[in-house]
């Protein structure tokens, strides 16, 4: 038995309401280009909206102008989706909650997640959104997914709670000593001074 082994994600599709809402969303908040537009393949009566959510993958979304916008929370039952998260950069996570706020969208304020900080709101269709802004960059060579890791390792050897910002810079620190080869005989911490 072998494994279909993933490679990303290609495309998030989502059950919208009418077109407008959705575009209105996706681009008007999120600032995602609304790309193309094409009849749903499997349903003639709706469209498929295609955004691009920032790394030229796809979030699609299904739309019909007689569907009107629902607010009610989206299911969170077994084998629903909880919520979808999006990156944001530093600059754009700070200035997340005033944009939020002058829309008059509610939100959850600032999330400490200890290698992230996140902001959850709802959408007009009441899918739980979340902006995710790391609080480090990986090492040159390495993902966040590897930095992650890393520090996962250190937290558990450690016996500790969650990821915290010094298990993310010790990660670091050994990834690039990992990585990086240098002509020291030691590469062990100095003080200089």
């Amino acid at each position: 038995m072998r494994k279909l082994q993933s490679q990303g994600v290609h495309h998030i599709t989502l059950v919208g309401a009418d077109r407008q809402t959705s575009i209105d969303f996706w681009e008007g908040v999120l600032g995602m280009p609304f790309i193309f537009e094409q009849p749903n393949l499997d349903r003639a009566s709706e469209s498929h909206l295609y955004f691009d959510p920032g790394d030229g993958r796809l979030i699609t979304v299904f739309t019909n102008d007689d569907r009107k916008p629902d607010p009610t929370r989206t299911s969170t039952d077994m084998g629903c989706v909880h919520h979808i998260a999006f990156s944001v950069s530093r600059v754009s996570f700070l200035q997340a909650v005033e944009r939020l706020d002058e829309r008059k969208i509610k939100h959850s304020g600032v999330k400490d997640r200890g290698f992230m900080d996140s902001i959850y709101f709802e959408d007009p269709l009441g899918l739980l959104v979340e902006l995710a802004s790391y609080r480090f960059e990986p090492p040159h060579g390495f993902a966040h997914a590897d930095v992650l890791m890393e520090a996962h390792k250190i937290r558990v050897q450690r016996n500790e709670y969650a990821i915290a910002e010094i298990h993310l810079a010790d990660a670091i620190e050994a990834l690039t000593a990992r990585s990086r080869p240098t002509l020291s005989p030691d590469r062990e911490p100095k003080n200089p001074y």
